[in-house]
């Protein structure tokens, strides 16, 4: 899927070095790297940038399920964290599960490799 790089990146996004790597109907894959500024007090890939790395996933995976010309927003998301990330790369894959006229459920799995490091669910209100 092709879409103008205004639609899949925000100032957000880039702040935190997210790089779009698969985008198509209802699914999104999105790369984050772990860079100094990103490491919690532990010296590990902070919680609160997985988990943006996660809602960002799920909000390009809606917005490729219902459309780009219409928006998505999140209603709820939960997440579990299985491992620390000490260095290198972690991958979000967010899927589409169910897409309805005003809520989408999205999944999403964060990987450094072939190791799980988070997973999520997600709920989005369509405007």
């Amino acid at each position: 899927m092709v879409v103008p790089k205004e639609y899949v990146e925000s100032a957000f996004s880039q702040l935190l070095g997210c790089r779009l790597q698969r985008l198509e109907a209802g699914v999104a894959e999105v790369a984050l790297a772990l860079e100094p500024h990103l490491r919690n007090r532990g010296q590990k890939l902070h919680g609160g940038a997985i988990f943006s790395l996660v809602d960002i996933s799920m909000g390009l995976a809606c917005s490729a399920s219902h459309g780009f010309d219409q928006q998505s927003v999140t209603i709820e998301c939960k997440i579990n964290y299985m491992r620390a990330v000490s260095e290198g790369e972690v991958v979000c894959t967010a899927r589409v599960l169910h897409a309805g006229r005003r809520t989408l459920v999205v999944d999403a799995d964060v990987l450094q490799d072939d190791k799980l490091v988070a997973k999520a669910q997600g709920t989005f209100a369509v405007l």
